[in-house]
């Protein structure tokens, strides 16, 4: 028996996997809610009780947060997950934590094309590396490094590098971020759930005029992001559609950032729940024109596919890959 997991900033997910003459089932999956919980360990126990199970063979979490000698602290729910102890807790040697974009990274490879969406017309499909980044809680970043005729991956926290404004509209953006975020103000405050809150009441603060039903409903929700999310798809609140509009180039700016940092030439995948629920906007081409604004390096930027990533299990996928091999 296999166990994997993907624990986001929002939510987790664990799956118990039998994998057994190179076919695999899944056979138990369950997905939590982790502000209603004060550590992992209490999501684990309770997937355990839950759970008839043959003994753990292998087992990988996909962890939103850097890993260090094993070990990671989570950004944005103050959790620390030890290796050691998961290890114990399921009795088997055969355990590690991964960053969860390089899960993402691992599940991006395993997907077959219908499960993306191509945004770059112009692109030219190669080997190389490749670049992933996913918006959602937060911005996570990863590299899957090509080299002698396999991938390695490097795990990443990019998306807490200094924002970089790139016209006059987003300067006074940077100008109003500094005020909430005094000591640093990263791309991960704009391009993730939270970041396109705070376009959205930039914007307003701005002059734009917010509709008053949408206003009544982020007074009656906890979940802003998808308030202003769908009201900006659907284009009936023109404040929502500008918040989106700009949310989408300033994450096109991001990714084609880390492009020419890595030379994705294998391509740049968009993973997290946050590009599936927006694409309509992003077929459109903000996030396009925000990738290709590079100035001489626009041509090579020009050729590199960008895709979406359309299985929201990817980094679950992913972790189950890592573990499936773990065991072997």
């Amino acid at each position: 028996m296999i166990l994997a997991g993907d624990i986001g900033g929002t939510k987790t997910i664990l799956a118990l996997y039998l994998h057994e003459s190179g076919e695999t089932r899944c056979v138990n999956k369950k997905t939590y809610i982790c502000a209603k919980y004060q550590s992992f360990d209490q999501i684990l126990s309770e997937f355990l009780e839950q759970s008839s199970h043959p003994a753990i063979a292998s087992a990988c979490l996909g962890v939103a947060g850097p890993i260090v000698n094993g070990d990671c602290y989570l950004t944005n729910l103050g959790w620390t997950i030890k290796q050691q102890e998961l290890g114990r807790i399921l009795q088997t040697p055969h355990c590690c934590l991964i960053n969860d974009l390089e899960a993402a990274a691992w599940g991006v490879l395993g997907l077959p094309s219908k499960e993306f969406f191509e945004l770059n017309p112009d692109s030219e499909q190669t080997q190389g590396h490749i670049a992933v980044l996913a918006a959602g809680t937060g911005l996570g970043e990863a590299i899957m490094c090509w080299d002698e005729g396999r991938y390695h991956p490097i795990a990443t926290e990019g998306g807490h590098a200094d924002f970089a404004p790139t016209n006059g509209q987003e300067i006074d953006l940077l100008n109003y971020l500094w005020k909430k975020y005094p000591d640093h103000v990263s791309y991960e405050r704009l391009v993730s759930g939270e970041g396109l809150h705070n376009i959205y009441q930039f914007l307003k603060q701005a002059g734009v005029e917010p509709s008053t039903e949408v206003e009544q409903a982020l007074k009656a929700t906890n979940d802003a992001p998808s308030v202003i999310g769908e009201a900006g798809v659907s284009a009936r609140d023109q404040l929502c559609r500008q918040a989106l509009e700009m949310f989408c180039r300033i994450y096109g700016n991001e990714a084609g950032n880390l492009a020419l940092k890595c030379l994705p030439y294998g391509g740049v995948y968009l993973a997290g729940g946050i590009a599936p629920k927006i694409l309509p906007l992003l077929k459109k081409g903000c996030f396009m024109k925000g990738f290709l604004a590079k100035g001489r390096y626009h041509q090579i930027l020009q050729k590199i596919s960008v895709r979406v990533c359309l299985n929201p299990e990817v980094g679950l996928l992913g972790a189950f890959q890592k573990a499936l091999a773990l065991s072997s």
